[in-house]
């Protein structure tokens, strides 16, 4: 699988992502098939920055740590995204995990 395909596929899982929830990384290299690729697909996630479309913010590490969220612009993007979607962050982790989680 060529890198440009491994991000689609990622993208196409992530765009499934429900209004207020989450996933893992870990959860969306299982779906497409790559399930030791977490780490690809943090760098996709961090490729779509150019495409506003992709929700990558729904994105978090399997402990509900906002991982990504040095590559969002301002300080606290992700979080304040998540929040607006009513899912609550402290110290940088999503509260509530598993309430939010949602499995590709």
């Amino acid at each position: 699988m060529s890198t440009n395909d491994f991000y689609a596929k990622v993208y196409q899982v992530v765009l499934q992502i429900p209004y207020g929830k989450i996933t893992t990384y870990g959860a969306i290299a299982k779906k497409i098939g790559a399930p030791k690729s977490a780490r690809m697909v943090g760098y996709a996630l961090n490729a779509s920055h150019i495409n506003q479309d992709i929700p990558a913010h729904r994105v978090v590490n399997r402990k509900g740590l906002l991982t990504g969220k040095h590559h969002f612009q301002g300080t606290n993007l992700m979080q304040q995204l998540l929040e607006n979607e009513g899912i609550v962050v402290k110290d940088n982790t999503v509260q509530n995990f598993k309430e939010h989680f949602w499995e590709p």
